[in-house]
């Protein structure tokens, strides 16, 4: 299957003020396109995404790249609070773990509950 837009999740919805189907991207949602059907808003967004690939090369940009497209290191950085990081170190060291594992933990129990 050809991927037309580049691993962006495309938002597809009716709009009651303008009478128009409305096609966007989920992670790029100032690339959107109208049309009176969603097969049309579908075409003029390829043609509006097209457009800004083409306008990120013409001015010497790097064209974004979908977070599905990209790899990852498994590691970042995230500043918090001091009393925060102080009570997860305590919680780390009473469950026994590293504060990456638990707030790896963490974030996964998080991710699958929701």
């Amino acid at each position: 299957m050809i991927d037309i837009f580049d691993g962006f999740t495309v938002n597809i919805f009716y709009d009651e003020n303008d009478k128009d189907f409305v096609a966007n991207f989920v992670e790029l949602p100032l690339v959107s396109a109208f049309g009176s059907t969603p097969d049309k808003a579908l075409q003029e967004l390829k043609m509006a995404w097209e457009g800004v690939k083409q306008s990120h090369i013409n001015q010497g940009e790097q064209v974004p790249t979908s977070p599905l497209k990209k790899s990852y290191s498994g590691q970042f950085n995230v500043r918090i609070d001091k009393r925060l990081h102080k009570a997860l170190a305590i919680e780390a060291c009473q469950a026994h773990v590293s504060l990456n594992a638990l707030v790896a933990q963490k974030l996964a129990n998080e991710s699958y509950s929701s």
